[in-house]
């Protein structure tokens, strides 16, 4: 895992231009391919979803249980302070270090690891979406590509933003091997000429044509 090389500054003014931002490999193929080879172990993770099954999409996904593997939790622990600092111009209220965040989530009942595996294979797809999963939302997560690009067609990282008086802009993101992007759960601020107002995000998975494709999400709040 190599965080080192991140510009923050260009990170953060990415984030507040279009609400998304991308990191360059910040992991490396065989941490990649290290986390791909979890998926069929039913003892790392808490549940299951297969999409279809609640017109989520095609494909499916599975939420890591505690503890989290060590990639996983050194990536939340990482991203999350100067994440934090983001989150802070734009909401205000959170903690510098993700420890006192988490405590903050499980006192309000909001308990579940929220990490997960995403698989896809051809064919399938992932609906425009936000990772809401309780009062306390941490508005930035991010999603990291552990497959090869070469070795899929489509599957595309796809966002949208949308507010009022204004048609919606989509942002399609293609990402490198271990690369991530970074980018707002729910809603980010816009400056606009009225003032700053507040524009709905939603994020998804354009249709993979061919090949398999596997992603790592990181959410830095827990469930319920």
């Amino acid at each position: 895992m190599n965080l080192a090389g991140l510009d923050w500054g260009c990170i953060a003014a990415a984030l507040d231009e279009r609400g998304c931002a991308t990191t360059g490999p910040i992991l490396t193929d065989s941490e990649c391919a290290a986390l791909i080879a979890t998926y069929d172990d039913d003892a790392r993770f808490r549940s299951r979803v297969v999409m279809a099954r609640h017109n989520y999409g095609r494909g499916e996904y599975r939420y890591f249980a505690y503890p989290l593997p060590d990639t996983v939790t050194s990536l939340r622990a990482a991203l999350y302070p100067p994440l934090a600092e983001i989150a802070n111009r734009w909401e205000g209220g959170f903690p510098p270090e993700h420890a006192a965040y988490v405590a903050r989530c499980h006192e309000a009942g909001q308990t579940r690891p929220t990490p997960l595996l995403l698989k896809y294979g051809a064919g399938d797809y992932n609906r425009l979406h936000q990772d809401l999963y309780g009062d306390l939302v941490f508005p930035l997560q991010a999603t990291i590509l552990l497959s090869d690009p070469n070795e899929f067609e489509g599957g595309e990282f796809v966002m949208t933003e949308t507010h009022p008086r204004t048609q919606s802009r989509v942002e399609v993101v293609p990402l490198a091997r271990g690369e991530a992007v970074i980018f707002a759960v729910n809603r980010r601020p816009l400056k606009t000429a009225r003032g700053t107002a507040k524009v709905a995000m939603r994020h998804g998975v354009s249709r993979l044509r061919a090949g398999k494709r596997f992603t790592l999400g990181i959410i830095f709040h827990d469930a319920k």
